[in-house]
């Protein structure tokens, strides 16, 4: 199995939240050509195969995924 890093630098997350399309998206290090991962319910991971690691995460809905999750714990 290939292995994956994830998170490995901790420095250099940066993130941004559009309100409005209710989208979080999550960087790490500086932008560099990836491919987009479309892992399930509204998570899509940014990988550098040249890197072979993350570089980004796309949360899609993460507003309403947390208000949801919410209501049914009350």
């Amino acid at each position: 199995m290939k292995t994956i890093k994830i998170l490995e630098k901790k420095e250099n997350l940066d993130w941004d939240y559009d309100e409005d399309a209710d989208v979080l998206y999550i960087s790490i290090g500086e932008p560099t050509k990836a491919v987009s991962v479309d892992v399930g319910e509204g998570v899509i991971v940014r990988y550098s195969e040249e890197k072979g690691e993350v570089v980004g995460l796309t949360i899609i809905g993460v507003k309403e995924k947390t208000l949801s999750a919410i209501r049914e714990k009350s």
